[in-house]
């Protein structure tokens, strides 16, 4: 089992930028693909950005890809999520997540994520 620690998130408005980091102990952090994923009030968590184990292959929803990216340091045992030009359609609570399987490929099924950190929260205002 991966554990998993989110921080940065905070009050924003909007056009701002924000930097969630996830801080990762456990198992051998380098071998998992990990995702971000965010649940707004009232929906369902859903997927943001995942990132293969070294850092390869990147995917993001569509509504973030030209305004997040994800990282990560496997040095740090930490993946990074650069928030830019914040929305107030932003604001949910992040998620952290590593995949449940070792040396497997990122995914944005939730199901494929076995460890989930307690989250952060963003708001951005308008």
């Amino acid at each position: 089992q991966v554990q998993l620690v989110e921080s940065g998130g905070g009050l924003v408005q909007a056009g701002d930028s924000l930097r969630l980091s996830c801080a990762a102990s456990g198992r051998t952090f380098s071998n998992y693909a990990m995702g971000w994923f965010r649940q707004a009030p009232g929906k369902e968590r859903e997927f943001v950005a995942t990132i293969s184990r070294l850092s390869t292959s990147v995917y993001y929803e569509d509504s973030v890809k030209d305004r997040f990216t994800i990282s990560r340091d496997n040095a740090k045992n930490a993946v990074y999520l650069q928030m830019n030009s914040l929305t107030p359609e932003d604001t949910a609570v992040y998620y952290c997540a590593a995949h449940r399987t070792p040396y497997r490929s990122p995914t944005s099924r939730q199901a494929d994520f076995g460890s989930w950190g307690q989250g952060t929260q963003v708001t951005v205002s308008s």
